[in-house]
């Protein structure tokens, strides 16, 4: 896994655990509760579909990072490392290659 993202991962786990939610957004959101989380996971997917629709591609770029934050402290709320998910996405891609691979009959 890019380090990055673990070294991230590690910031919002300890943020959840240790900051005050006064003056820590993440903190905040996550003493808000799990739907105030997925809430605004929906709000940042609309708001990304809608920057895709014309808002350019900034925009876009914009949408998608506050889109992964709000992923990234669900996960780090449930406990559920990032690699879990990468890890999800290779072996899918592992299986549409051999799928892709497999002689047609």
């Amino acid at each position: 896994m890019d380090p990055w993202i673990q070294s991230l991962y590690q910031l919002l786990r300890q943020r959840i655990t240790q900051a005050d939610p006064q003056r820590s957004y993440t903190a905040r959101l996550y003493h808000a509760g799990l739907d105030r989380i997925l809430q605004k996971i929906g709000e940042e997917a609309i708001e990304v579909i809608l920057a895709a629709k014309g808002q350019g591609p900034q925009r876009v770029v914009e949408e998608v990072a506050d889109l992964a934050y709000h992923v990234l402290v669900l996960l780090a709320a449930l406990e559920i490392p990032p690699d879990q998910v990468l890890a999800e996405l290779q072996q899918r891609n592992s299986k549409t290659r051999a799928e892709t691979s497999e002689p047609r009959a």
